[in-house]
């Protein structure tokens, strides 16, 4: 529980840091936080405000980037978020160690069976041909304690590694994972769209293996806010997912201008976004932005099962009325 021993500094820091760059305003605002990659939704209300009526009208949204998903369940939990994108993973380590009370609302990615899954990489030429290879490795994580430590954890521990002693766990971005490796500042890295298709382009890597080996239908990334806020907000949480869902929907019906979109925020260039984005090789997407409660349940029991949580019951992360798909 590395996450939780570390989380009550942290909270502070990023309340400090997100509170002072807030404006005292009426509560028509929602401050929320996001990330890279895969909130399609969410970026084509950042991007393309313009296709949603209500913002700048009925409300308005203050965008804070973070990398990844723990720093953003931290700022939750402070009370400088309202709402923002989280992994089931740092969600409930927020809950465990930080006693945050959240709803989640929609849901922005999953693993489908033969889409795309995250995936630990090693050069073509690495000695390291199998997870259990990987002991007294350094090995690169977006974020520890982040969305993807949960079956990363998992897929060690069932090959005889410890993850807190027998590798040096290492924070690297999804956007310098490339480099990284290829500049051996670590052994092996996690692979995210479109940095890993264009890793796969350039050649000289290969996949060691991926998340979907330790849980088939992962639920990635999904979007939780403070309860606090919807229970006092209810309306104005109540246009948010509608916007959420409606953004989903915009995305996945017009995939030309979502390739436009996300390369404007990812500044990535469309002809790399081309060979996965939104095609049978990419992350599933409910069209609705429906969160698959089930399915995180399943993620929490085997989070438990391993010694990461206490166990949780997903139910308490559901609002009776305000989930989308709202239209």
């Amino acid at each position: 529980m590395r996450t939780v021993s570390r989380w009550m500094l942290a909270t502070g820091a990023v309340a400090a840091v997100i509170a002072g760059a807030s404006p005292s305003r009426a509560q028509q605002t929602i401050r929320v936080g996001w990330t890279i990659p895969a909130e399609e939704s969410k970026y084509w209300m950042m991007r393309r405000p313009a296709e949603f009526p209500n913002i700048g009208k009925t409300y308005n949204i203050e965008w804070t980037q973070f990398q990844g998903t723990a720093p953003m369940t931290q700022a939750l939990a402070a009370g400088a978020l309202d709402c923002a994108t989280q992994a089931p993973l740092s969600l409930s380590n927020g809950v465990v160690g930080g006693n945050l009370k959240a709803y989640i609302v929609a849901q922005h990615v999953f693993e489908k069976p033969g889409g795309f899954s995250v995936y630990w990489a090693v050069m073509d030429d690495s000695p390291i041909k199998t997870i259990a290879d990987l002991k007294g490795k350094t090995v690169g994580i977006s974020v520890i304690g982040g969305g993807t430590q949960g079956p990363f954890n998992l897929l060690l521990k069932q090959n005889s590694i410890d993850p807190a002693k027998d590798i040096k766990l290492v924070e690297v971005g999804f956007a310098v994972s490339e480099d990284a490796l290829r500049q051996g500042r670590v052994d092996a890295v996690n692979m995210n769209q479109p940095f890993a298709a264009r890793a796969e382009a350039k050649g000289g890597t290969r996949k060691l293996f991926s998340l979907s080996q330790a849980m088939p239908n992962i639920v990635h990334i999904l979007e939780a806010c403070r309860a606090d806020f919807v229970d006092k907000n209810p309306e104005l949480a109540k246009a948010y997912v509608r916007d959420i869902t409606s953004g989903m929907k915009k995305a996945l019906a017009n995939r030309e201008e979502t390739l436009k979109v996300v390369s404007e925020v990812l500044k990535a260039p469309i002809p790399v976004l081309e060979t996965y984005l939104l095609k049978d090789n990419d992350f599933g997407r409910d069209p609705g932005a429906a969160p698959n409660f089930p399915a995180i349940q399943k993620m929490l029991d085997i989070y438990a099962d391993t010694g990461m949580l206490p166990k949780l019951d997903v139910a308490q992360f559901k609002h009776p009325t305000i989930v989308a798909p709202l239209e």
